[in-house]
């Protein structure tokens, strides 16, 4: 790392050296060897969260009739749509820990689009979550 002080302290250039790779659609910022950087944040579930929200408000507010409505506008799939959806039977503590990115390990959209049980206490149970 470089600083520098430029126009009498006014501005501060730091300069750190790093790579940016491209992996799986993604930038990725490669540290210097011996530097460390926390792990790299997926979002994934936290974006399908709020865009499930998204959708029920729409349903809920009469502004789409129906899942395939929504399908049609998006120009998705319905039983995507129904997947993404049944993300707001998630109890909010779960929800607020994928907000929060501290969602167990096993906790994936591949595990989330999977049937799930609608009751809270059996959601904690099936990934390990304490209340």
């Amino acid at each position: 790392m470089n600083i520098e002080k430029r126009n009498g302290g006014d501005i501060i250039v730091v300069t750190i050296p790093l790579q940016l790779k491209r992996r799986g659609g993604r930038k990725l910022i490669i540290a210097p060897e011996g530097a460390e950087l926390p792990p790299p944040r997926d979002d994934t579930l936290a974006r399908l969260v709020a865009k499930a929200h998204k959708w029920l408000r729409l349903l809920e507010g009469g502004k789409v009739a129906s899942i395939r409505a929504i399908a049609e506008q998006e120009k998705i799939d319905e039983s995507y749509v129904a997947k993404v959806l049944r993300l707001t039977l998630l109890a909010p503590d779960i929800i607020e820990a994928i907000l929060d990115d501290r969602q167990p390990d096993v906790m994936t959209w591949r595990e989330l689009a999977k049937p799930f049980p609608a009751e809270w206490p059996e959601q904690r149970a099936r990934w390990g979550i304490t209340a």
